[in-house]
């Protein structure tokens, strides 16, 4: 039904509004507002219109009480609704509002924007590589390792014995490479050989948050020592790296002795139970002499003997930062300990070295000549050489002989001792009282027990 609305009208002579009441509506299109109409007028003429509109849709009378005629018993008659229909009319302008809302909200959408999003929703954020370590897995064809998945965003990552092999190794690298949680990284014996060390060796290049590494037992190969060796030149952040078990040779020394001048990060390096020999020997020497970084280094279980072994101990004589030293079983003979005595002459850092290397009595008397000046070393170990009792004695008594030695521990494992070596190590301890000293057994003490 048409609702009965005031329509603005213009008196020509005063320029009032009057309502009148009982005309219909007109349709917008057909309203003419007058030429002389203010702008409040228009304003209020405006305000009709969404009125009418809202009220056309619900049904509802918007006219005043005065404007509403009743029945002589109360009842309202041309406008009167009951209270029901004014709840439903309540009701239907909050639905109106609401679907008002959803349409501003819509009409976002269309709204310029820095942003650009798009349509489609942004990819979630994949800081650990899950993503692309899966899509390395699907390109190499190889099966993903979930333990890998599990732990990537840990500090420390452990995965010895997987099994990984070149392919493998190469799709754990690819995540790797902006990993920014793993600090720890220990990849032993995985049988990665040279290609799988090489892709690690491009990890390490870009990522600057992993601080030790753990290459040990992968059969690297001189092909693999290269990588790790370009790999030192330009890395900043690596502090340790096992390196043992690799089958380097002396062409793989060849390649980490330049990087070993160049790195002065690195400080802690395992290159035991390698196939170095006496060119090895010569060309880490020289290397050792200049390296500023190393404050550790194992060469234990190599081949390093001979003119190698001179060359090697000379460089450990004008190293002045590396702190502990791992010589064992190379074979160095008595002219490998007489360029060691000469080294602890020369060297004031280090604190520990290891020597079971085939000494002879004559090599340790050497060595000992320079323990009696040397100030510095801590623990010596001497077990498993062919000594006996005078190399021993020897080496004891150049620390009673030397007031400021810095001796804590002197190892002769399975080199058994007489008595004089005994009351020697009595006399000694009344100047070193914290010193401990570890032999094979005293020969009297065999003796008795066996009578």
């Amino acid at each position: 039904m048409d609702t009965l609305l005031p329509s603005v009208l213009e008196d020509g002579d005063a320029g009032s509004e009057k309502l009148q009441l009982g005309e219909q509506i007109h349709p917008i299109s057909s309203l003419r507002l007058p030429a002389t109409a203010s702008f409040e007028e228009s304003r209020c003429l405006t305000f009709s219109f969404s009125i009418q509109r809202r009220v056309s849709r619900t049904g509802v009378d918007v006219r005043g009480p005065k404007d509403q005629r009743s029945s002589p018993d109360g009842n309202v008659l041309d406008g009167g609704e009951s209270g029901v229909e004014e709840e439903e009319e309540e009701e239907e302008e909050n639905e109106e509002e609401e679907l008002g809302g959803e349409e501003r909200v819509l009409s976002d959408e269309n709204y310029d924007t820095d942003l650009e999003l798009g349509d489609d929703e942004e990819e979630a954020c994949d800081p650990a590589g899950q993503t692309c370590y899966m899509e390395a897995c699907e390109a190499l064809q190889v099966t993903p390792v979930s333990y890998f998945l599990q732990h990537m965003q840990n500090s420390e990552l452990s995965m010895m014995h997987r099994g990984l092999g070149p392919q493998g190794t190469k799709a754990l690298a690819v995540p790797l490479v902006t990993n920014t949680s793993i600090l720890r990284l220990n990849l032993r014996d995985n049988w990665m050989e040279g290609m799988g060390g090489a892709a690690v060796a491009e990890m390490l290049k870009e990522n600057c948050y992993i601080t030790e590494v753990d290459l040990s037992n992968n059969n690297l190969g001189d092909y693999g020592a290269r990588a790790v060796a370009g790999m030192l030149k330009e890395n900043s952040s690596l502090v340790s790296l096992n390196l043992s078990g690799n089958n380097f040779t002396d062409w793989s020394a060849e390649q980490l002795g330049p990087a070993l001048i160049a790195n002065s990060k690195l400080q802690h390096l395992d290159l035991s139970r390698n196939a170095l020999g006496e060119r090895a020997g010569k060309n880490l020497g020289d290397s050792l002499s200049e390296n500023t970084g190393l404050r550790s280094l194992s060469l234990a279980w190599n081949c390093i003997r001979g003119r190698g072994a001179v060359m090697l101990a000379n460089g450990l004589g004008g190293n002045i930062f590396l702190r502990t030293v791992d010589l064992t079983f190379n074979g160095f003979g008595k002219e490998g300990a007489i360029a060691l005595g000469q080294a602890l002459k020369e060297n004031a850092i280090l604190e520990e070295l290891n020597v079971s290397n085939r000494i002879p009595p004559e090599g340790a008397i050497h060595l000992a000549m320079g323990l009696k000046v040397n100030k510095t070393i801590k623990s010596l170990n001497m077990g498993r050489n062919p000594i006996q009792n005078a190399g021993c004695y020897r080496i004891l008594k150049s620390l009673q002989e030397n007031p400021d030695s810095a001796m804590e521990k002197l190892d002769f494992l399975d080199i058994t001792v007489n008595q004089d070596f005994e009351d020697l190590y009595t006399a000694v301890k009344e100047i070193f009282p914290a010193l401990v000293v570890n032999h094979g057994g005293r020969v009297g003490a065999f003796r008795k027990a066996k009578a």
